[in-house]
């Protein structure tokens, strides 16, 4: 835990707060810290800054916070992304927190199993909870965006071209394509499939919509290793 996330739940006080979760534990357990010592601290969707141990007990730790910082800027970087399987999807969601990914779009395509929507990974508050891991682990307090498109046409047709209004679109594929840009120098869309890529009906319409197809190279990556390659190229 590089950054202690808190909510406007745990104020006690205009510049106090009160811990008694696992926070708690993590202090007492993982960090062994001590009453006095100072620690870094956010306020989720919040500024940054430190603060002062001032009490750790079995049962509550309070902490007096001074935020001065602001978070890091978010990357100018929305993500659509075919739903991965559940094992997958919780170490994408924290790594779209940790790269700082400003939103994600996870929508269907037709290699993604139905099964795939019915994972409780998908209930709004464990989605957070993965997301605040990779926030606390890159120092970050802003809270990515996040939809849900379980059906890919009307997504496509009605909701992706005002996403790309002001944005490059490009779409990463397996094939023959040209190389992703090194660096996207502007607000980019990019669109990541599922295992095996997007059938060819579905590459179509992407691109219809002004996506442009691009590609790693000639080896097939797991989506979790394409979405870490892809957003530090564009980085």
């Amino acid at each position: 835990m590089n950054l202690l996330l808190f909510s406007d739940l745990d104020r006690v006080g205009t510049d106090r707060i009160r811990l008694t979760d696992h926070r708690l534990q993590h202090l007492r357990e993982v960090i062994d810290a001590n009453e006095g010592d100072s620690l870094r601290v956010g306020e989720i969707n919040g500024r940054m800054g430190e603060a002062e141990l001032v009490k750790l007990a079995q049962d509550e730790a309070v902490l007096d916070v001074a935020l001065v910082d602001d978070p890091p800027p978010k990357l100018p970087l929305t993500l659509v992304l075919a739903l991965p399987r559940p094992k997958m999807l919780r170490r994408i969601l924290r790594m779209v927190a940790e790269l700082g990914v400003e939103s994600l779009h996870l929508v269907n395509s037709y290699r993604v199993e139905k099964s795939y929507w019915q994972t409780p990974v998908l209930d709004p508050a464990v989605i957070e909870d993965y997301f605040l891991e990779g926030l606390s682990q890159s120092r970050d307090t802003v809270v990515p965006e996040i939809a849900l498109r379980k059906r890919f046409k009307p997504f496509v047709e009605d909701e992706l071209p005002h996403l790309l209004e002001g944005r490059r679109g490009l779409l990463a594929h397996p094939g023959n394509y040209p190389p992703c840009p090194r660096s996207a120098g502007r607000p980019t869309l990019l669109v990541i499939g599922p295992e095996g890529g997007f059938i060819p009906y579905e590459v179509e319409k992407l691109e219809a919509v002004g996506c442009e197809t691009v590609s790693l190279g000639p080896r097939i990556l797991r989506v979790e290793n394409a979405v870490a390659a892809l957003v530090s190229q564009l980085s």
